[in-house]
């Protein structure tokens, strides 16, 4: 039987808009790929997508078209640099936003078809705990919530673990402080969070670091390119290279946990074939 190499497969998330997902998400995939990495980036806020937007690129179909059956995965995929493409949404679109239970399942089985072409998929969720975001979190490895210095960014990840945690049991979050001003700022809203956690649910939370507030940020993305490339010698570039070495040592899932998740099938040929 042919060997299956396993997909490491993490959603980045953190309960409301404006903590800066799709930054974290685009430069994470970007940091991973220059290691070497064959990383795919999905933008899954399928309603209103942004992430071919904010590196530049100009897609010509998306998730949507894979949906209505028009064309495959692998299709809409489009290159954002060595060993990285996008999976753009749609954008502006109503129906997108109101999938049902099937077309994401149907959404996270099309994967399937490219599992032999990447390394990683880094799924950029949208904000808030719609049906959507739960389902993507939920059939990811690892999630990562992004966290930043606002009082509602605390309580609107709290607001998201504890819905995975009470309705679907998940127990394992990691969390990412972004857009600090010191590294101790961005440890003490780690501690914040998890104050609440600990004592009210089951869980177990990883503090993964911080990304530092940087002007460059805000210049690379007018200039619809990722921090990494546009500034590569900067102090959020060399944060994102950081947080990259991290992600590359966490391992790789290789039992199917009983859900619906992506790549599950190699999941389950792995298992068996150990």
């Amino acid at each position: 039987m042919k060997q299956t190499h396993p997909v490491k497969v993490i959603a980045v998330t953190g309960g409301k808009g404006g903590v800066g997902k799709t930054n974290v998400s685009v430069n994470l995939a970007t940091a991973l790929s220059e290691m070497g990495q064959r990383v795919v980036l999905m933008d899954a806020d399928l309603g209103l997508a942004n992430v071919d937007v904010m590196l530049g690129l100009r897609a010509q179909s998306n998730i949507a078209d894979v949906l209505a059956g028009s064309c495959s995965l692998k299709e809409v995929m489009v290159p954002a640099g060595d060993n990285f493409w996008i999976v753009p949404a749609a954008s502006g679109t109503q129906e997108m936003t109101a999938l049902s239970a099937h077309e994401h399942a149907e959404l996270i089985h099309a994967f399937n078809d490219i599992a032999d072409e990447l390394d990683v998929l880094v799924i950029d969720t949208a904000a808030g705990i719609s049906d959507s975001v739960v389902s993507f979190v939920r059939a990811a490895q690892e999630v990562l919530v992004v966290v930043c210095d606002e009082p509602t960014s605390i309580t609107d990840a709290y607001a998201l673990i504890k819905l995975l945690n009470r309705d679907y049991q998940m127990t394992r979050f990691r969390v990412l402080a972004n857009m600090v001003r010191t590294e101790s700022e961005g440890r003490n809203m780690f501690n914040k969070l998890l104050t609440v956690t600990d004592r009210f649910l089951d869980v177990t939370l990883q503090y993964v670091g911080s990304i530092p507030y940087d002007e460059t940020v805000r210049k690379a993305v007018q200039r619809q390119k990722a921090v990494l490339k546009a500034f590569p010698k900067d102090k959020a570039a060399l944060a994102y290279r950081q947080l990259a070495n991290k992600v590359d040592s966490w391992p790789v899932s290789s039992s199917p946990r009983g859900h619906l998740e992506f790549f599950v099938e190699r999941l389950v040929q792995g298992a068996r074939a150990h």
